[in-house]
């Protein structure tokens, strides 16, 4: 048996019980998916991740891919390697292309459903098979020229990298040096070195294809400089797919990391051999916008990879609890004749695994939460419309998958290992190893500090409060509701509390945003506290889904004997989350509304 527990039921109980998916099924943009479809889907994914996709996982870390600088290529691990091409030749990498780029088009909540469990199993398998997912972007924004390309890359299942990261500019994005010359023939040769740029080298694929980031000669400074350029490891026949003359662009360097060590974290130099030649995407100057469709993408998948390590953590950490023996039961401590007990008798364990599953599940169904809106966003596009709320919502909560999703999920796994004591510390158990893969996500993508950055000044300052406004009026609403019938009313009156905490953070901080506008050093006091406001935000929106959970659950249990365990476990998590972490949220009102300048008039010297 692999590392790796997956929890089919809690997926479908989100999908189907608790955000209604099956009524956007079989009709419209989703006619030809029905809901026995999506089960069978993620009963086929689920095989695959706990079976031939988890096989690998451990020598992915133990013996990870070697470099060679002499030819700048890279071996993969012979057992990975298989994992990635079964899972390659049984159509996955395909998951998130339309029907009519050879995907199975479904929708964006049953596709990061199951993309859940790939992540948690064996998460560089995902990572490596970004090539189709890349190639649908240059399929939407491309020049004519450019979807061919995208066409030959999904069939022929090419690699694709992001490219936007240079040593000395790190996530100052715009502070890019990378530059691009354009040639008389319409191409342009790319100039320069980049860092951490995830699967740019492998020996999986016959191509990889690199989307980067360079300004353009006699291009304006910032981000509003740049421009995004399509260039190949290989260049391509564009009439066959075949590729041809070696491109001059190679990797230089393969980071050697704490963790995630299945994938390559390489540095990219461009033009130094000879020339890289690449062809302006779309052929407009808008690279920053253009990235901006894969950013987005790539911070969804973080958060997804994030709380799936979470969720296989707890459940690791749960099975072990049930089945170590020590000590007795805490009523009986005093009695040396007392029988042992399995430790998830005692109380502290018990109180350290419901706060790993309230956040495991909470988070999973903030993860589908927002899908639903990016499901509204394909069915608008598909009736020729656009759905303005649903992007907004959308883009408020992608920081709160990513952000709060990285931090609360390496948060809780150093609460899985230490459920298992000193054998956590082992790598005889897969825990230590998920802490170790799982730090990088909140770094890469956006650090936690970006996002709640992203999160405050665009999604909610920017958006003069709107789609926050909407999420919290539904929020209180829920909160004034008879949700649970009368079984929850006081976990709905913290919830009620919480949601007035939060209101006030945001409105505070907007009040010192405006006073900037005079006093410049007024944003000191939002800079100081924008994590603060996204982990707070961030719990709120947990505390108010799993409660929305326990109420349908609590009406499950009133008509049925049926999974009575499992909704049982729903009632106990979101009660827990109310009466233990909602609280939480009127002292961090209280300490954000007390911040004032002395840590940043603070000398550098009483550091």
């Amino acid at each position: 048996m692999g590392h790796y527990k997956s929890n089919v039921r809690d997926l479908e109980f989100n999908l189907f019980e608790v955000f209604g998916r099956r009524e956007i099924l079989g009709t419209g943009r989703f006619a030809e998916v029905d809901e026995g479809t999506v089960r069978s889907l993620l009963d086929e994914v689920d095989r695959m991740a706990t079976g031939v996709l988890a096989d690998s996982f451990e020598e992915g870390d133990r013996t990870p891919p070697v470099f060679d600088p002499a030819t700048s290529t890279v071996t993969m691990p012979p057992r990975f390697r298989r994992s990635f091409e079964t899972f390659r030749d049984a159509g996955w990498t395909n998951l998130d292309l339309p029907e009519e780029l050879g995907g199975p088009g479904v929708p964006r909540s049953v596709a990061w459903a199951m993309a859940e469990m790939i992540l948690g199993s064996n998460p560089a398998i995902w990572m490596y098979s970004s090539g189709p997912a890349f190639a649908h972007v240059l399929d939407v924004i491309g020049t004519e020229e450019q979807k061919r390309f995208a066409a030959h890359a999904i069939e022929r299942q090419w690699g694709a990298t992001m490219v936007l990261t240079e040593p000395d500019a790190g996530s100052d994005v715009g502070a890019g040096r990378t530059r691009a010359v354009e040639q008389p023939d319409g191409t342009w040769h790319i100039e320069g070195v980049k860092r951490f740029i995830t699967s740019a080298e492998h020996d999986m694929a016959e191509n990889i294809f690199h989307l980067v980031l360079a300004r353009p000669e006699g291009a304006g400074p910032g981000t509003k400089g740049l421009s995004m350029f399509l260039v190949p490891k290989f260049l391509v026949d564009e009439e066959t797919g075949e590729p041809g003359a070696r491109n001059g662009v190679y990797v230089t360097n393969v980071e050697h990391k704490m963790g995630l060590k299945a994938s390559t974290t390489c540095e990219l130099t461009f033009g130094e051999k000879h020339p890289a030649v690449g062809t302006l995407v779309g052929g407009v100057h808008e690279g920053i916008k253009q990235m901006f469709m894969i950013i987005e993408h790539a911070r969804m998948m973080v958060g997804t990879k994030a709380i799936a390590t979470l969720s296989t953590g707890y459940l690791n950490a749960l099975e072990y609890a049930k089945q170590r023996v020590q000590g007795a039961d805490l009523t009986r401590m005093a009695d040396k004749s007392a029988p042992r007990v399995a430790i998830t008798h005692h109380p502290d364990v018990r109180r350290e695994l419901m706060l790993q599953k309230a956040y495991a599940e909470g988070m999973r169904a903030l993860v589908l939460y927002t899908a639903t809106f990016q499901d509204a966003v394909q069915i608008a596009a598909f009736e020729g419309t656009k759905d303005a709320a649903a992007e907004a919502m959308n883009d408020l909560l992608l920081p709160l998958v990513k952000g709060v999703g990285s931090e609360r999920s390496y948060e809780m796994l150093a609460r899985s290992l230490q459920t298992l004591g000193g054998s956590g510390y082992l790598q005889d158990y897969p825990i230590e190893q998920y802490i170790r893969d799982a730090k990088i996500d909140s770094l890469y993508e956006g650090t936690t500090a970006i996002q709640g950055q992203d999160l405050f000044f665009r999604k909610v300052l920017r958006n003069q409060g709107a789609a926050l406004g909407a999420l919290l009026a539904g929020i209180k609403e829920f909160a004034a509701s008879e949700a649970g019938n009368g079984r929850m009313k006081e976990e709905r009156r913290l919830l009620d509390g919480a949601a007035d905490d939060i209101k006030a953070m945001a409105d505070t901080m907007a009040a010192w945003a405006i006073a900037s506008l005079e006093d410049p050093k007024e944003v000191y006091k939002v800079g100081l506290n924008t994590t603060r406001f996204l982990l707070g935000l961030g719990d709120l929106v947990i505390g108010w889904l799993l409660l929305r959970q326990a109420e349908i659950a609590l009406k499950s249990l009133g008509e049925s004997d049926r999974d009575q365990a499992f909704y049982q476990g729903k009632v106990a998590a979101a009660s827990f989350f109310a009466h233990t972490v909602l609280p939480r949220l009127s002292a961090e009102s209280r300490t954000l509304s007390a911040t004032d300048q002395s840590l940043m008039e603070l000398p550098e010297e009483a550091f």
